[in-house]
């Protein structure tokens, strides 16, 4: 099971910082290529994990609220490549619950 005030605290501090702390390791908050999407990597329980800022420009329920000025934020599993959460303005909802 995922920490959501972890994960909820990962994605307000990507909105406004140039790291994030988890655990008392800093990691950088740098911008993908083209979209300049914020993104982190970050260890959580032992193992890593990616957080993505939403593509506003997607046309999926995220991309919406993204749009709509909502802070979405995506969760993967870099070890299974999985998308396994999502923050929506601090609120975590885990996949596949």
């Amino acid at each position: 099971m995922l920490d959501h005030t972890v994960l909820s605290s990962v994605a307000e501090q990507m909105m406004g910082s140039v790291e994030v702390v988890v655990e008392n390791r800093a990691s950088r908050v740098t911008r993908t290529g083209s979209q300049r999407l914020r993104t982190a990597r970050f260890l959580m329980g032992g193992k890593e994990y990616q957080a993505i800022e939403q593509n506003p420009e997607k046309p999926s329920r995220w991309g919406k609220l993204a749009r709509e000025g909502h802070r979405v934020v995506q969760f993967r599993d870099l070890l299974t490549q999985k998308y396994v959460a999502v923050a929506v303005d601090g609120k975590v909802r885990e996949y596949g619950r």
